[in-house]
């Protein structure tokens, strides 16, 4: 399976503020997530953030809503996004078949969320250094179980080198240009 720009939506779980803390390498999520996220702005990819009980664990991280301006927000009290009416209703209406999944905590709503994507027919895909908990044991056993149950484990260079394509179109240039470049502030961490 191999991802494309016209199929593609990125889904962010519950990275927010209030929960961050405790959360191990959360701080690396972010910045992969926003750091995907921008690419996909720019390919016009949608990019969806969920909230769960955000009046305990605050609204999504600032720096996330910051890099990403055309995002849209769902708040869910399901751990599974997907369970939640209005979500899956309007993800059926956007034809998009193709979901990169990520957020914390990885056990929980991100695995819960995948498996109801898997189990309605969505190809998943788990961005690994993305998708974290208080716990990396807990982080690698959902990606584990995910993988298993389906979903394919990428980074987010894959994706972003998948949505893109080729090199010689003006998209490659500008992204190169603005995301592409080396990013030692960026260590990869797999779980």
């Amino acid at each position: 399976m191999r991802l494309t720009r016209q199929d593609s939506l990125l889904l962010i779980v519950d990275l927010q503020a209030g929960l961050l803390p405790v959360i191990d390498a959360g701080d690396q999520a972010v910045t992969e997530a926003a750091w995907l996220g921008g690419v996909a702005c720019e390919l016009n990819i949608p990019v969806w953030l969920t909230e769960q009980y955000p009046e305990g664990l605050g609204g999504s991280e600032p720096r996330l809503l910051e890099a990403l301006p055309n995002h849209q927000l769902w708040q869910k009290v399901h751990f599974n996004a997907h369970a939640e009416a209005d979500f899956a209703g309007a993800l059926e209406k956007s034809g998009k078949r193709q979901i990169v999944l990520c957020g914390s905590e990885a056990h929980i709503c991100v695995m819960q969320t995948g498996l109801g994507l898997l189990q309605a027919g969505y190809e998943v895909y788990w961005l690994s250094e993305a998708a974290v908990s208080r716990r990396a044991e807990e982080a690698r056993l959902a990606r584990e179980r995910m993988t298993t149950a389906g979903a394919i484990a990428v980074s987010a260079d894959m994706v972003a080198y998948e949505w893109l394509d080729r090199c010689d179109d003006k998209s490659f240039r500008q992204i190169h240009k603005r995301f592409l470049k080396p990013r030692s502030a960026r260590p990869l961490r797999f779980f």
